[in-house]
């Protein structure tokens, strides 16, 4: 697998998006996700990606974090072609699965996370991209 992007926790997308859009950086999608109540600003250099996520409802995971340990790395995710067998080699192998099916995340991708005691304290997330993804060269 390789890296799809890293994931940072904000308050504020825009002011969070500046340094980014300095350094480089463009807006490549942005949307809310609902079901996680979170709102995403996906942005793209020609080498990685940058997740910003900033809550939309205090109960949201995002939420809570930031109010845990303020703003800053939420997870690293990793791109897979098939997040079902993934899912089921980490489950066999003994790691700590969050979500042990995939669900809809941002973009339409299916996502799935593995708990951080498992990385050594760093949220892991599998994405398996939708088709407007996969024509990256990144994802091959």
């Amino acid at each position: 697998m390789k890296l799809h992007h890293v994931g940072i926790a904000v308050t504020d997308l825009e002011q969070a998006a500046r340094p980014y859009l300095r350094l480089g950086y463009r807006l490549e999608a942005q949307d809310t996700v609902e079901s996680q109540g979170v709102k995403v600003y996906m942005l793209n250099s020609k080498e990685d990606r940058l997740e910003l996520l900033a809550a939309t409802r205090p109960e949201s995971a995002i939420a809570k974090f930031i109010e845990k340990r303020g703003p800053g790395l939420h997870h690293l995710a990793f791109a897979t072609r098939d997040i079902r067998a993934e899912l089921a080699k980490l489950a066999a192998e003994g790691a700590p699965l969050i979500d042990s099916s995939p669900r809809p995340g941002f973009g339409g991708h299916w996502v799935a996370f593995v708990h951080p005691k498992w990385s050594g304290g760093v949220l892991v997330e599998l994405v398996e991209a939708v088709a407007w993804f996969r024509g990256d060269s990144r994802e091959e």
